[in-house]
């Protein structure tokens, strides 16, 4: 993925075109919803996934390499109070 750096200004009305080369990028077009997050003075643009199920899907599947899920999950209800 290739760094894209651009300047938009901003309208009579605060809105702003995001360029053809970031909604390439992106892959959004028109019609499409993007989420806008804000860390500190930063703003962080991304798609709205389609399927929030699909995007999480396999998430930190790493944190579970090695451990027998039925095991786990024994024991964590061996840990609750009866």
């Amino acid at each position: 993925m290739l760094d894209i750096i651009k300047t938009v200004k901003l309208g009579a009305r605060c809105q702003m075109v995001l360029p053809a080369e970031i909604r390439k990028q992106l892959g959004i077009k028109k019609g499409d919803e993007i989420i806008i997050k804000i860390r500190g003075k930063k703003a962080i643009i991304e798609p709205k996934p389609k399927s929030y199920a699909e995007h999480l899907w396999g998430l930190h599947k790493e944190v579970w390499t090695g451990t027998d899920p039925d095991k786990y999950v024994k024991e964590e209800r061996d840990q609750w109070e009866k």
